[in-house]
This record gives structure tokens, sequence and C-alpha cells, in this order.
């Protein structure tokens, strides 16, 4: 019996060559550019595709408008092993040119995060939090 599972996210991007050198900056892998036209980034659990927004809004459905709003009502994330690894790729987002949204901190719920934009306004929450582990694969899991 087949597990259920996301295999991947796609992000429609106004510059595909810009978003694939900010990724791979900032989560320190090479992407996958043996498909003209769509990068993929290939992550333990989840692959990250990115492809021009236009092409992408045609391909759901032809008449979609390709225009984004300020907040998408979503949020991505990246569940880090530490604080300090937390910070480091905070940093590495900054230095690639994506925007700062959060600061490192403490939050609510007992972790450590920090929010940042991509150059194309998706939001990535990079958190930390000490009930969380990864297994040998990287898959996250809750801690035993």
């Amino acid at each position: 019996m087949k597990i259920p599972r996301m295999s991947m996210i796609t992000l429609g991007v106004a510059d595909l060559d810009r978003a694939t050198a900010f990724y791979e900056q900032v989560l320190a892998t090479p992407p996958n550019k043996s498909h003209d036209g769509v990068r993929f980034i290939e992550l333990p659990g989840v692959w990250l595709s990115l492809y021009p927004l236009d092409k992408l809004a045609a391909d759901v459905a032809p008449s979609l408008d390709a225009t984004r709003g300020p907040f998408p009502g979503f949020t991505l994330a990246h569940n880090a092993r530490s604080e300090d690894e937390v910070r480091a790729i905070c940093e590495r987002a900054r230095a690639a040119g994506g925007k700062i949204m959060t600061e490192p901190e403490a939050t609510f719920w007992g972790g450590f995060h920090c929010y940042l934009a991509d150059p194309d306004g998706y939001y990535w929450e990079i958190a930390y939090g000490e009930m969380f582990d990864f297994d040998a694969h990287g898959d996250m899991r809750w801690k035993a």
C-alpha cells in the first residue's frame, strides 16, 4: 500500500535564472537543469520545481491570470537542525537577494525561526524546534 505524500512543490517565478541562483545559494544544493525551461531542486522528501509564472498559469488553465497578490495565504517551511543553522540560512538568503521579513528570533511555541521572502515574493519560515528530529534520509520526524 502506498502512503500519500507531497512529492513536489512548483513555484511560478518571474525570472527562472534568478530564482535558480537564489535557491542554489540558499539551499546549498545544485539544481537539476536537465529539462529546458524548468529547474528542479532535489531535496529529501520533496522536490522544489521552478517554472516561469506565466507558463505555469497557462498550464493550469489557459484563461488563468498570472498576477499574484502581495500575500498568497500560505508559507513554505524548512526545518533546521539548530538555531545556528536558522541564522546561517537567513544570512545566505540575505546575501542571495532575499528579503528578511522577520529576523531570527524565539517563537511563541518554544522554537526559533525567521521569515524570508524569495525574489518572487514567496514566504519561507526557517525554523528549529527541539521537538523535531531527522532520520538518516533527512526526513523530519517527531523526536521520540
